[in-house]
């Protein structure tokens, strides 16, 4: 089954896909693995990943966007 375009770990975003999170997904981010990944778009090239340890007033991470080329992969 292929990966889809757009993945976020986020249960409350409309691209979060638990079955695709449980089967475990790699990204290959400008060529480097990245293992903070928290959202990802191939299309538009971007990842999102937390900014250090801060949070917004609910509690959430605060993420930034990260523009590069983005290959995610099936772990085995």
């Amino acid at each position: 089954m292929p990966l889809p375009d757009r993945l976020s770990i986020d249960p409350r975003s409309p691209y979060f896909d638990g079955d695709v999170l449980e089967r475990g997904v790699g990204i290959l981010f400008n060529g480097r693995e990245r293992e903070d990944v928290s959202e990802y778009c191939v299309s538009e090239g971007w990842i999102r990943v937390p900014a250090g340890k801060s949070k917004d007033r609910f509690g959430q991470p605060i993420t930034i966007k990260l523009k590069g080329t983005v290959e995610p992969f099936p772990r085995a």
